[in-house]
């Protein structure tokens, strides 16, 4: 999902490949609108105080074993209370079979019963960033998304700065476009982004005096990519004689996206430059300070070592 169609509780039971124990009428087109789960444990003993019922539950081994000490009647008790809320469906991890007063309770209150056999942190992680990727906050934003050496490249610039342009050249070289003028970013944890087209134009790209190409017809299944993370914002801007350019890299710029701080180059536009290279070199070398290799604080430690000399 790109974040223009809702999350239904069936298209989660695909993804998730769940096992339904009982499903009302209805009940997978309930839309999904919680980044989070909860497993109910404070709820088992009673306690409802900011107890956010969007969100789905789940009961774990720890809960189901809380739970055998208790006879059926007092079990039924706890699950009336919980169910009470209608949240939108509780699933059972690791294959466990629940009890029979909790299908019952769950048909009374029609809320879904489900099972996974996973773990339960495996199921948890694997939810959340699922919901993450479908229902994280987005923004759409004027530019072009390409995926350069693995580096997703966010290009921005004024309208015929040379965006498009700079975008097929590199699919020539061999690397992908996922996104052209409008490009939909979603934050997917806390410190990533992914980018990704709007299904109507995706794959399209308008090149100034030819017109409107289809990427994926023209150069093949290998020139395109539906999703990729944002790893670097390259700005494009008409070369200003008067102003100053970054010549060395001490320092990393940034831009922030969604709360995400993405590291962001400003490289000046004029004829003669090769923007493709330039934007190569600059998907390795972002690499390169992601696994802790800086290229200018290296040169500045050996020029005051030959200095201190």
């Amino acid at each position: 999902m790109n974040g223009e169609e809702k999350l239904t509780l069936g298209d989660l039971i695909r993804q998730m490949g769940l096992e339904t124990i009982y499903m009302p009428v209805g009940g997978l087109e309930k839309e999904l609108t919680s980044l989070d789960i909860n497993r109910p444990a404070l709820q088992l003993k009673g306690f409802f105080d900011y107890f956010d019922e969007t969100r789905i539950q789940v009961l774990g081994k720890v809960e189901h074993t809380y739970l055998d000490h208790f006879d059926a009647e007092e079990r039924r008790r706890i699950f009336e209370r919980l169910f009470e809320f209608r949240f939108p469906a509780l699933v059972l991890t690791r294959g466990l079979a629940g009890y029979p007063e909790l299908v019952e309770v769950a048909e009374k209150y029609r809320v879904p019963l489900l099972r996974t056999t996973m773990h339960t942190a495996q199921f948890v992680s694997s939810i959340i960033f699922y919901l993450n990727e479908c229902l994280g906050p987005q923004q759409t934003l004027h530019g072009v998304l390409v995926e350069v050496y693995g580096e997703g490249i966010l290009l921005t610039g004024e309208s015929g700065v040379g965006k498009s342009e700079t975008a097929i050249e590199l699919v020539k070289r061999g690397h992908r476009l996922i996104a052209d003028d409008a490009v939909v970013i979603k934050r997917v944890t806390a410190t990533s982004l992914k980018g990704t087209s709007p299904s109507n134009i995706r794959y399209f790209i308008e090149l100034r005096g030819i017109g409107i190409i289809n990427v994926q017809k023209l150069f093949g299944i290998g020139a395109v990519k539906e999703e990729a993370y944002i790893d670097m914002e390259i700005h494009l801007e008409n070369w200003d004689q008067n102003k100053m350019y970054d010549r060395l890299g001490m320092d990393t710029n940034y831009t922030q996206l969604l709360d995400v701080d993405v590291p962001t180059l400003t490289i000046p536009v004029k004829p003669g430059r090769n923007l493709a290279i330039i934007i190569e070199v600059a998907a390795m070398n972002n690499r390169q300070k992601r696994l802790g290799y800086n290229a200018a604080e290296d040169i500045n430690r050996k020029i005051m070592g030959i200095t201190e000399d």
